[in-house]
């Protein structure tokens, strides 16, 4: 039925209304992925929520977090400050700033004042978490447990920032001081042109602005009068995020009834940004770097100028570190860009880095540069390259480019696709993946990951490329899901109610049994799992293991994975527990913005059970990144399964819309646009004198796309343009002449003046849970500090 066409429509329980409504403005065109939009395309109070700073080029401290030594008013380098004041420095003074929002950029200052006669050195040191704010920054590699500060020369008055390699990645809190004592020439390892790699070193040029960080030729570390240094201005200029202008320019929105959860769409949307980055500022593995740049860079430093890509902008796993185009991050980002600032470009500038090193035998490298030229491999994460390459076409419709890896793509599916052994599993071979251990054999993840892209690669073979030769492998292809669909019973574990993590010590009944989160989540969003009881059984008891801090990985002992919660997301999703989803959210990212030790703005790469910030996978707390790419599931999931808009060929020229309100929420509102135009979902609770509580939808989808919207009933929409649904939740059953009579009462002339809120709905309290428990002999099992 077209929702043209005015219907009284009575279901059990349910009553329905379509009407379309007239336009009041002209449908609007869609947008470039190309060259973004300069402003927002869905601008509204929600943009409050917006981290992302209005001038990135000048971004300054918003609190004085700690003082200690010779120092006269620190409080002059704030942002609500003059800059007719200055701060000073004398030898052993030190300032910790804050900053709004974890933030990313090059440090600069206006020095106001400072010894003239010799050199003075400011140190700064780094930390996105409060608990490393000080003296030392916190953690790019595990080298040592935290990175050395930066001491760059200070010899004249005037503006200055540091150099471009030393851009740091992330952080919300900037360590400055003056040594007490002149640091030995062996701590100034940002001065040595030795340690600093051979190439990758093109600089701006600005003739009225110094750059700090590198030796000028001399130096006389044996001049020991005091110095002091005196700042009249302290800001960052900001390098994240340079496809477009205007950081506050999203394509996407999401507001509802829950605080929280806007703050975590928006959070995850600024993580997002933070971890997209100018391809020459990559990398902060330096040692792996030093294979390709030939660096000497000593144990603790730092920088970020390794070349990851071709192009003007990436995205990465982690703004801190590492820096690189990992494909398993990309599986939760894409989407996530996609659907607040549709920067795709970086997506396809971080698919491009992985097909120009794809291996003679049709594998993608774990990772992009500096990974790849050594035969670095995960059977999980290259298949979440393909599944980039779907996500990025989707909503981009970027045939030419699809068409140009198409064999290359190929390639690589038929490399996965062989690994299907006669069990009807995939066979892993490679034991690496989101460092969760356990990644071998016959294994759930990888089954149910490959099962979803040989779906969608059919899908990109039929109705995008229309490959003759593809199509030609459909039956064997087919043959080899029917093969997958049934191979999968061999890992269902009938008392826990779930899949085990693969055939062997780890499945049913094995001496390490394991229900891992990510491959039952996985079994789930793939589709692979046909019985409904099955699937949402399955959701409920990934439920029943929820902590007070989140959701726990059992295949990974003692760890919190926003990443694999993200999937989490999905699943419960799938399983149409979509309560669950948003119960999950607010549990766990909740926890991530206002938990102690995270940055309040930002979405952790993963921290512990007992909600403690250090990332079991890493020995140095101090490692763990606090802006992470994997970790921003709730970002596409609130507007692509909660308000329920989904893209179903490239643009959205099909597409379906089911919206879940849930029990958590009385109402909610988002969208996002693409190159076809806007979609928007408005979904509330209301009351009407007449017919009682009712739930009231408002849509818009854009010219030229056809699509169903499933409201109870499902409702075919041919052209696009503005919708607008009414479901009755009151009717009674056994009272056919009141459901007859409240129809009859049902006209096209409904307004809004006949809908008031509902003043009894009433948000139930959330379930109180235990804090999880370390395991500490697992703990220190899992990990050995590196040499």
């Amino acid at each position: 039925m077209y929702f043209s066409d005015f219907l009284d429509y009575l279901l059990v329980g349910y009553n329905f209304l379509s009407r379309q409504t007239p336009l009041n403005l002209p449908l609007r065109a869609g947008i470039s992925h190309i060259t973004l939009p300069q402003h927002a395309v869905f601008p509204g109070p929600w943009d409050e929520y917006i981290k992302a700073p209005s001038n990135r080029s000048y971004i300054r401290p918003q609190k004085i977090w700690h003082v200690e030594g010779p120092v006269v008013l620190p409080e002059a380098v704030l942002d609500w400050q003059e800059t007719s004041t200055s701060v000073t420095l004398d030898p052993g003074g030190l300032v910790i700033l804050e900053f709004a929002e974890n933030i990313a950029g090059r440090a600069c200052f206006d020095i106001s004042s400072t010894d003239n006669h010799s050199k003075t050195y400011l140190a700064l040191a780094y930390s996105e978490s409060p608990r490393f704010a000080g003296p030392l920054p916190d953690a790019t590699t595990d080298r040592q447990e935290r990175d050395l500060p930066l001491f760059v020369p200070i010899e004249s008055t005037g503006s200055t920032c540091v150099r471009p390699e030393f851009v740091r990645g992330a952080f919300k809190y900037l360590t400055i001081y003056v040594p007490e004592h002149p640091p030995k020439p062996e701590d100034i390892w940002s001065e040595h042109e030795s340690s600093l790699p051979t190439g990758n070193n093109d600089l701006d040029s600005n003739p009225n602005q110094k750059h700090l960080g590198f030796h000028d030729g001399t130096s006389n570390h044996r001049h020991h009068a005091k110095r002091h240094i005196s700042i009249s201005s302290l800001y960052i200029n900001c390098t994240a995020f340079p496809s477009n202008p205007n950081p506050r320019a999203y394509t996407g929105y999401f507001s509802s009834s829950s605080t929280l959860l806007n703050r975590i769409w928006y959070s995850g949307a600024y993580t997002l940004q933070l971890t997209t980055i100018d391809p020459a500022e990559g990398s902060a593995l330096i040692d792996y770097n030093r294979a390709v740049d030939n660096n000497h860079s000593p144990r603790g430093s730092w920088y970020s100028n390794f070349t990851i890509a071709n192009g003007t902008a990436v995205t990465t796993d982690g703004a801190k570190r590492d820096r690189m185009a990992y494909p398993g991050d990309m599986a939760i980002a894409a989407p996530g860009i996609a659907v607040s600032t549709y920067d795709m470009v970086a997506i396809r500038t971080a698919l491009d880095s992985l097909f120009i090193r794809q291996y003679a035998n049709g594998a993608l490298p774990y990772a992009g540069p500096p990974m790849g030229y050594h035969g670095e491999f995960s059977d999980t994460y290259h298949m979440h390259a393909l599944l980039g390459v779907w996500n990025y076409v989707l909503f981009t419709n970027d045939v030419p480019w699809l068409q140009s890896h198409w064999r290359a793509y190929l390639q690589a599916f038929e490399y996965s696709l062989a690994k299907v052994d006669r069990t009807g599993l995939f066979h892993v071979t490679s034991t690496n993946d989101w460092l969760r251990p356990g990644m071998t054999g016959h294994n759930l993840e990888a089954t149910s990951l490959m099962y979803y892209v040989l779906r969608l690669t059919i899908r990109l073979a039929d109705e995008i490329v229309k490959d003759p030769y593809a199509r030609a492998q459909f039956g064997r292809w087919k043959s080899v899901s029917q093969r997958v669909e049934r191979g999968i019973e061999l890992l269902w574990c009938e008392e826990a109610g779930m899949y085990g993590d693969n055939v062997g010590r780890r499945g049913c009944g094995g001496h390490e049994e394991c229900t891992p989160q990510d491959g039952n989540s996985w079994a789930l969003f793939s589709g692979i799992i046909a019985n409904r009881t099955r699937r949402y059984e399955v959701s409920e008891n990934l439920r029943k293991r929820w902590t007070k801090y989140g959701a726990p990985a059992a295949e990974f002992p003692n760890v919190i994975s926003p990443f694999a919660s993200s999937f989490e997301l999905l699943a419960h999703c799938a399983a149409g527990n979509h309560d669950a989803a948003v119960e999950l959210t607010e549990l766990m990212w909740g926890y991530m913005l206002d938990g102690d030790g995270f940055t309040n703005s930002t979405c952790v790469e993963g921290y512990r059970i007992d909600g403690d910030i250090q990332y079991p996978a890493y020995w140095s707390s101090a490692r763990n990144s606090h802006a992470h790419g994997w970790s921003t599931g709730p970002t596409m999931v609130l507007l692509t399964e909660i308000l329920g808009i989904h893209l179903e060929t490239p643009l959205g020229r099909t597409f379906s819309i089911e919206p879940h309100l849930t029990k958590w929420l009385k109402d909610a509102r988002g969208g996002f646009a693409t190159g076809l135009g806007r979609f928007e979902v408005v979904l509330r609770r209301m009351k009407t004198k007449d017919f009682g509580r009712v739930e009231v939808l408002d849509l818009e989808t854009p010219a030229g796309s056809a699509g169903a919207v499933v409201f109870g009933q499902t409702w075919h929409i041919e052209g696009g343009g503005k919708g607008h649904f009414i479901k009755f939740l009151d009717g009674d059953d056994d009272d056919e002449e009141e459901e007859e009579t409240g129809v009859e009462k049902v006209s096209l002339e409904w307004t809004e003046e006949q809908l008031v809120e509902d003043p009894d709905w009433q948000r139930p309290e959330r379930e109180e849970r235990p804090a999880g428990v370390v395991d500490w002999k697992a703990l220190e099992e899992n990990y050995v500090p590196s040499n």
